[in-house]
C-alpha cells in the first residue's frame, strides 16, 4: 500500500482536524505516563468503549493531536495490506510528515500477521515512539501479548459502564434501571436496547469464541453461555454443562475457558489459602454485563437480588482484580457471596437488595471461625451500592 493512502485512511480514523466529540470519562487505572519501551494494552468485552477510551487518551496524556495517530485494522481498505510491513510504512510516512515523538493507537492490531514481533522489536529498541493497542479478546488473551511482550506491556481492563459512569450518561437513572439496561455505551440511551444486546452476543460467540475454538457450530457455544449467565452465583460443573449439551467434558472445559477469555462470562474461585483446596472446588460465574444477561436469557421474572449479586461481582473485579465466594462444609452450610483481599487480609462480602437476612449473618460467622484473622464483613445493599460501596475502597 502506498504511503500516501495509508496516512489518508489514517486521517479518517484520527483526530488531526477535530476533537473527539465529548463522551463519558471512563474511570480506569492507568499507567503515569506513556512510555516508549512499554505498550499499553487495552483489553475488554468487545463494544465496551475502548476506541472512545483511546481518545480520551490524549487529554489525560496531554498528547498533540498532530502528533497522534489512529488506525482501525478492521477497516476493508487495509484489508489486502495487512502485514508486519505495513506497520512500518505507516510509522515512517507518518514520521515523514510530523517528526518523532508520535504516539500510535493501534485498534483491533489482531488482525495484522506478525505485529507481536514487530511490537516487540519497536520498545526494545524504542525511538521515541509510543504504542497504544486493543484487539478482539480471542486473540489478546490467548497468551500471544504475554509470551511475546513478557514485561514489555502494561494491561488495562475496561469493562461496560459501572453505575456511575451510567449516571453520568443518565443523570435521573435509578439503580433498578441500571440494572435492567446494563452498561454497554451504545443501549445506555437506546430505545432498541435489547436487539443490541442480542446483537452482541451473537457477535462475540461467533468472533470471538468460536474463532478460538475453531468450532464448527455456533449453537452449542450460545447454549453454553446462557446456561453459565442464567446460572449466574452457582457453582458450576463442567461435566455437568457437558452432560447436557452432549459434549465432551474437555470439549465443555474449552469453551467455558475461552468464554472467560472473551470477558463474556468471568470467574470466582473459591477462597482457601491453598491452592490445592481452590481447585478441588467447582468456579462460579458472572456476566460481564447485567443488561446483556437478562437479554440472552430465556428464564422470566425480576431478580433484583441477583442483578444486584452480578453487578457487585464487576465492582469487586475492577477494584481488585481476584475475586473468591466461600461456602463451609456440609449439608445446610452458609455461604459467603464474596471474598477479596485487601491489605493482606481477606474481607468477606454479602449482597441483598434490602438488610442482610440471618442467614447472610450465620455465614459470616462461619467464615470469620474458619478464618479469624479475616476483616470484617462488608454488606452490600441497594442504598450502599448506590453509594458507590466505599467501604471496598482498595
Amino acid at each position: 500500500m502506498y504511503p500516501a493512502d495509508l496516512l489518508a485512511i489514517a486521517r479518517d480514523w484520527s483526530f488531526w482536524d477535530a476533537p473527539p466529540a465529548k463522551s463519558v470519562r471512563r474511570e480506569v487505572a492507568l499507567p503515569a505516563e506513556l512510555r516508549p519501551d512499554l505498550a499499553l494494552v487495552v483489553q475488554g468485552v468487545r463494544r465496551c468503549g475502548k476506541s472512545t477510551l483511546l481518545g480520551q487518551l490524549m487529554g489525560r496524556y496531554g498528547l498533540d493531536r498532530a502528533k497522534s495517530l489512529f488506525i482501525n485494522f478492521e477497516d476493508p481498505r487495509l484489508a489486502p495490506a495487512l502485514d508486519h510491513t505495513l506497520l512500518d510504512t505507516m510509522v515512517k510516512a507518518f514520521e515523514a510528515e510530523h517528526g518523532t515523538g508520535a504516539t500510535y493507537f493501534l485498534d483491533e492490531i489482531q488482525w495484522v500477521d506478525g505485529w507481536q514481533r514487530w511490537l516487540r522489536r519497536q520498545l526494545d529498541r524504542p525511538k521515541d515512539r509510543r504504542f497504544v493497542v486493543t484487539g478482539s479478546n480471542a486473540h489478546l488473551l490467548s497468551g500471544e501479548v504475554g509470551s511475546t511482550l513478557t514485561g514489555r506491556h502494561h494491561v488495562v481492563e475496561l469493562f461496560p459502564f459501572h453505575f456511575q459512569e451510567f449516571r453520568a450518561a443518565r443523570p435521573r437513572a435509578t439503580l433498578a434501571e441500571f440494572l435492567e439496561c446494563g452498561g454497554f455505551p451504545a443501549v445506555v440511551k437506546s430505545p432498541d436496547r435489547d436487539m443490541i444486546l442480542r446483537g452482541y452476543f451473537n457477535d462475540i460467540v461467533e468472533r470471538d469464541i468460536r474463532e478460538r475454538v475453531a468450532a464448527r457450530s455456533a449453537q452449542p457455544l450460545r447454549k453454553l453461555v446462557q446456561m453459565l449467565l442464567e446460572s449466574a452465583g452457582s457453582e458450576t460443573s463442567t461435566r455437568r454443562l457437558a452432560a447436557a449439551l452432549g459434549l465432551a467434558p474437555d470439549t465443555a472445559g474449552l469453551y467455558v475457558d475461552a468464554a472467560e477469555s472473551a470477558y463474556l462470562a468471568l470467574g470466582a474461585t473459591y477462597f482457601a489459602y491453598s491452592a490445592r483446596r481452590q481447585l478441588a472446588r467447582n468456579r462460579k460465574f458472572y456476566p460481564v454485563d447485567t443488561g446483556l444477561r437478562r437479554a440472552v436469557s430465556t428464564t422470566t421474572g425480576e431478580d433484583r437480588g441477583k442483578q444486584l449479586e452480578c453487578a457487585t461481582y464487576l465492582l469487586l473485579r475492577r477494584r481488585f482484580r481476584t475475586v473468591h465466594y466461600w461456602r463451609g462444609e456440609g449439608s445446610g452450610a452458609g455461604e459467603v457471596d464474596f471474598v477479596v483481599e485487601r491489605r493482606g487480609k481477606a474481607v468477606p462480602v454479602q449482597v441483598s437488595w434490602e438488610a442482610p437476612s440471618e442467614r447472610h449473618r450465620r455465614a459470616i460467622d462461619a467464615f470469620h471461625a474458619a478464618h479469624p484473622h479475616a476483616d470484617e464483613a462488608v454488606f452490600v445493599t441497594r442504598e450502599s451500592f448506590e453509594r458507590g460501596v466505599p467501604e471496598l475502597a482498595p
